[in-house]
């Protein structure tokens, strides 16, 4: 995509740090260099007035990267576009049937409704749950990493969905203020929410999480 709109050598294009580095390794392969802006915490997705913020007079494009079963906000991504003169480009999940979403959503409001000691995802804008991302409270990575851990021993399957963002990774290290995208690096975890748990197995998932809940105090 980026090649057939005429993205190249001394263009910049924005592009999402929290993800997988496919969509910056794009932008470099098509000549161009990936400038990183921050997520809006609810969405994992790119947040509009950071991309705004970093796009600058050699900016061409940015690539809206959808996340988790959530909607990037491409519209507030077309006004930026439309006022800066950025293409706005879009990389999707795919997609699955109705029905199989359907019972995704179904396990994850019984998660919702169940799970007490973690932060539960939003679920607005026809989330679809690819993955049931929960937030981890408490002092960041250690804990979450701590939790991870002791969910694994109670039998429940669960990963930590971006392990470090791509800002950081060699090759793309930027000095830029991420906080978002730091924090949900951190903090984030995913749970299993597949079409094929059965009641007792999402049962284990809530009974796991539960009796860790309230262990892991936030610093002050």
């Amino acid at each position: 995509m980026l090649r057939a709109a005429g993205i190249g050598v001394g263009d910049e294009v924005v592009v999402p740090a929290f993800g997988n580095v496919e969509v910056a390794e794009a932008v470099v392969l098509a000549g161009a260099l990936p400038v990183f802006a921050d997520i809006d915490p609810l969405t994992y997705c790119l947040d509009a007035a950071a991309v705004d913020a970093v796009a600058g007079p050699r900016t061409a494009a940015v690539v809206a990267v959808h996340r988790f079963g959530r909607v990037a906000d491409v519209p507030g991504l077309w006004a930026v576009g439309r006022r800066r003169g950025l293409l706005v480009l879009e990389q999707g999940e795919s997609e699955a049937p109705y029905d199989e979403v359907a019972r995704r959503r179904e396990r994850a409001a019984y998660l919702d409704a169940k799970l007490k000691g973690v932060l539960v995802p939003d679920g607005g804008d026809g989330h679809t749950y690819q993955q049931y991302v929960v937030r981890v409270p408490g002092n960041g990575r250690p804990d979450r990493d701590a939790f991870a851990r002791a969910v694994r021993l109670r039998g429940v399957e669960c990963r930590v969905p971006v392990k470090t963002p791509v800002h950081r990774l060699p090759g793309y290290r930027r000095c830029v203020s991420l906080p978002e995208t730091e924090r949900a690096a951190d903090e984030t975890l995913a749970l299993p929410v597949d079409v094929c748990l059965t009641k007792r197995e999402l049962q284990r998932v809530v009974s796991a999480c539960n009796a860790l809940g309230g262990l892991l105090q936030a610093a002050f």
